[in-house]
């Protein structure tokens, strides 16, 4: 399979400016390459970096050194240099991006939620739509809730209109930071369907799992910081 990802020396520091600019190191020169189709576990020790490497390739983070280059409309784009109207580029074509919390505009429908990174493509509200609910349903979100604002929704209820949203559309990467934290056993197991089946639509899915069998059962290989 084609490689979609290619992280080249990267380096990471945070800096305290309050505190005196104390530095503090994430990790460095950190070199990995990412395929179409395969899943690929963060890991390391809890302060290593885990999501913040899933931000430094959303583009949330700078890095400090190094490369992100990106496989994007047939070219190679590298996060750390682009500029911020090609890194919102990525993320509306390229990049999915599940986080660990729903962050929404208040009274918006949660179908209304899912269903936008799919009308941001042009696709029709009715069809956006169509594949919001059946995502919805899958996560078990009753068809009552639909149409109210998630921001009333308890915080498990949240996490899965988090993951319908980041699963409606088709992105070549896709990022997940601890998706089935919040989870029970049976919507755990609806979000590992859902992430093979985006990996065998040809996705590269590089996640963070706190769950170790989870992430065995996700992921085929590891790229392991510290």
């Amino acid at each position: 399979m084609a490689i979609v990802l290619k992280i080249g020396n990267l380096d990471k520091s945070f800096h305290l400016h309050e505190q005196g600019g104390v530095r503090i190191p994430v990790f460095a020169d950190l070199s990995a390459e990412v395929e179409a189709g395969e899943a690929v576990a963060v890991t390391g020790p809890s302060g290593r970096g885990k999501s913040s490497l899933l931000k430094l390739i959303y583009g949330t983070y700078r890095a400090t050194s190094g490369s992100i280059r990106v496989r994007h409309n047939d070219e190679w784009v590298d996060v750390v240099s682009a500029q911020p109207r090609d890194v919102l580029a990525l993320r509306r074509r390229t990049i999915g991006y599940v986080t660990q919390f729903l962050r929404v505009i208040p009274r918006v429908p949660a179908e209304i939620i899912v269903a936008e990174p799919l009308t941001e493509r042009g696709i029709a509200l009715d069809l956006a739509l169509e594949r919001a609910r059946m995502l919805l349903s899958r996560l078990n979100i009753p068809e009552r809730l639909w149409h109210l604002s998630p921001m009333t929704f308890s915080g498990g209820e949240q996490q899965r209109v988090n993951i319908a949203r980041g699963f409606a559309a088709h992105f070549p990467i896709l990022l997940l930071d601890e998706p089935t934290a919040s989870l029970d056993s049976e919507n755990r197991r609806r979000v590992l369907e859902l992430v093979e089946e985006a990996r065998a639509a040809g996705s590269a899915v590089i996640g963070v799992f706190h769950d170790e069998a989870e992430r065995r059962l996700a992921c085929q290989r590891e790229i392991a910081l510290g």
